[in-house]
């Protein structure tokens, strides 16, 4: 039987919504006192950009996009219960205020599912809204995310964040590629430490772009990181290499291979 009270529910109305912006509000100066880096407007409103964004240069229809952007905006609302398992009470949140506003429940699963797997201890891209909503999320590495620039020498997440100048995640369509691209002042931290950090959140950007049909790619400084050899960099290099050549020969002959003393990783060029 049609629900009457349904309707289709924007991301102005989402963007509008009192309640929502409350949670995130409190759930973000919450994280604040417990030393955790800007989750607040900022962070939710680049995410809803970025995951409409991948999903509009995939061809995607216009109310998915507009899903994957509504996501993106409450992706992060669980923090205001707990940092821990704020993935999945933000969803059970999310579920009971769209409810509230008339979304239908085959739009509602979708959001929730994405808000429930977006966070790197317990996700899977289990639909194009989840997979949007991880490459846009864990892309967000910012100078500005920082809160205080006293504990950049000693927080190591701190520093990092402060480290990234500039970050983006483009998606190519014809060349199905989902490019991470980095800018990093290594006379702050070496670009080693960008993936001692965050390794578990480029392995689950590698699947959601994999979910997308995508394969994924980093850029950092212009130069590409061949992602999955970050894992050898305690190797010796010469022995690192031969393992380069041995495995991925084929892949990477028409690459040149540089080893940076700076951030210990082994940088592809093309030739």
């Amino acid at each position: 039987m049609e629900n009457n009270n349904q309707k289709q529910v924007t991301f102005e109305d989402i963007e509008n919504n009192e309640e929502i912006n409350e949670y995130i509000t409190k759930g973000n100066e919450y994280l604040g006192v417990m030393n955790y880096t800007e989750h607040g407007f900022a962070h939710l409103k680049r995410s809803a950009v970025y995951a409409r964004r991948i999903l509009e240069d995939l061809g995607y229809d216009e109310r998915t996009c507009e899903l994957a952007a509504i996501a993106g905006y409450m992706h992060d609302i669980g923090n205001v219960v707990n940092r821990v398992d704020h993935a999945q009470s933000g969803a059970i949140m999310a579920f009971q205020i769209l409810t509230r506003m008339g979304m239908p429940p085959s739009e509602i699963s979708q959001i929730i599912a994405a808000i429930g797997n977006h966070d790197e201890g317990t996700a899977t891209a289990v639909n194009p809204i989840a997979a949007a909503l991880i490459l846009a999320d864990k892309s967000d590495v910012r100078r500005t995310r920082v809160r205080n620039k006293e504990t950049v020498a000693i927080d190591i997440h701190d520093r990092v964040n402060y480290a990234v100048e500039h970050s983006s995640i483009e998606v190519n369509k014809e060349q199905k590629v989902a490019l991470l691209k980095l800018t990093i002042d290594t006379t702050i931290c070496p670009v080693i430490e960008y993936f001692e950090i965050f390794l578990t959140r480029m392995v689950l950007c590698r699947k959601a772009a994999d979910f997308l049909g995508l394969t994924f790619q980093i850029v950092v400084n212009d130069a590409r990181i061949l992602f999955g050899f970050i894992i050898f960099y305690r190797l010796p290099l010469q022995l690192l290499l031969n393992i380069l050549y041995k495995c991925c020969g084929p892949y990477i002959a028409p690459y040149r291979l540089c080893y940076c003393k700076t951030c210990m990783l082994v940088h592809i060029f093309a030739i």
